[in-house]
């Protein structure tokens, strides 16, 4: 029996992974401005293109970290664009203009690839096989917790121990008060967005190196789910986020080790209904008081 789930498990853990590093960009980006970006999935999404034409012409060891870069910029462009001039605007506004920019990239990524998948370099070393008992997979495999666990360690630690940490944690309390009190509200934010998108970019890395083809609407479906985990988790909430991508990355598994696979997408989706109904915080979310 456990060598017959032990395949999906292994499957699992990593998917997870590369959710929460998603997840924690929704979660970043809500706790401060209560927004959802929407166009979060389509950044992870540019990411992998990023990778597919750099790889073409420079070697992984330079082609991987300036994805990172570009994706950064990318992120922190669609912040300074798209949701600064409309930071005093109704957060209604704000989240059309989030699905905006989810749809420009998306056209936009349609238009420079000519809708055609590219298929995603072989990483040495992340992309070799390895056998775990009964079961053979990729080191990515095993990478994937250990890399998503430290990073979501060291952004904890950088949010409680220091102080553009604390400014962060102060904007999100209260944005106006803080801006009285000094605090630069544009750069916290941008800053916000550059970490959310950096940790997308690394997700992108460790998910297409087990799914190879990059189309430009592949990161919908992982940015939806990440999502999902973020709410899961109680969005606002770092570890929770990965705590509520690892469950979900691992139950779609074990669905599929159950023979439901067409019914694994579905799971998610349910699950965030009967959370919403039962804990609309998440797992570890605040319950907060609004004062009138």
């Amino acid at each position: 029996m456990f060598d017959t789930l032990l395949p999906y498990l292994l499957a699992g853990i990593p998917v997870g992974g590369q959710y929460a590093l998603i997840a924690v960009g929704y979660t970043m980006v809500y706790g401060i401005l209560r927004l959802i970006n929407f166009a979060h999935g389509d950044i992870f999404t540019a990411a992998g293109f990023f990778m597919v034409y750099l790889s073409a012409a420079l070697p992984p060891l330079l082609s991987i970290p300036l994805t990172i870069l570009l994706t950064v910029a990318l992120g922190f462009v669609v912040e300074r664009v798209a949701y600064k001039p409309l930071r005093s605007a109704p957060r209604m506004s704000i989240m059309i203009s989030a699905i905006g920019v989810s749809y420009l990239l998306q056209n936009l990524m349609w238009y420079l690839t000519g809708g055609l998948a590219r298929q995603y370099p072989v990483l040495a070393g992340l992309s070799d096989t390895i056998r775990i008992g009964s079961a053979t997979t990729k080191v990515v495999t095993i990478v994937t917790p250990v890399l998503t666990l430290g990073l979501v360690i060291a952004l904890v630690m950088l949010i409680k121990k220091t102080k553009i940490g604390m400014a962060m944690r102060a904007v999100s309390v209260d944005f106006e008060t803080s801006q009285l009190m000094g605090i630069k509200i544009n750069n916290v934010i941008s800053f916000t967005f550059i970490i959310g998108s950096a940790m997308a970019a690394i997700g992108s890395t460790l998910y297409f190196t087990n799914y190879t083809a990059v189309t430009p609407t592949v990161g919908a479906m992982p940015g939806l789910k990440a999502f999902v985990a973020a709410v899961f988790g109680g969005i606002g909430s770092i570890p929770g986020a990965m705590i509520g991508a690892l469950i979900i990355g691992i139950s779609e598994n074990l669905i599929k080790a159950a023979g439901l696979t067409a019914f694994s997408d579905a799971f998610t989706f349910a699950l965030l209904i009967v959370v919403l109904l039962v804990r609309p915080t998440g797992l570890f979310g605040e319950k907060t008081t609004e004062k009138v």
